[in-house]
């Protein structure tokens, strides 16, 4: 089954195309580079739903802090760690 996890975006890359920017991504701790494209908006210390390396929306801190933490209950974090 394919999930979105939650992050908090830690820095926007700068790239000279505005429609394929890039930014760090925390989740948890681990800090991966996700494309930001369908999230315009998105800035700096806002959290997004991350699936397969794309974040699809943003969502409150309140909402991805228990959406990890469950995610991480049930083990569905562990790919995180294998790349």
């Amino acid at each position: 089954m394919c999930l979105a996890i939650p992050g908090k975006i830690l820095s926007i890359i700068p790239k000279t195309d505005e429609t394929f920017r890039m930014g760090k991504v925390s989740f948890g701790g681990i800090t991966k580079e996700v494309n930001l494209s369908m999230v315009p908006d998105a800035a700096v210390n806002d959290y997004v739903l991350v699936h397969v390396g794309v974040a699809i929306s943003r969502i409150d801190e309140e909402e991805a802090k228990l959406t990890f933490e469950y995610l991480k209950q049930i083990g569905e974090t562990n790919e995180l760690n294998d790349e």
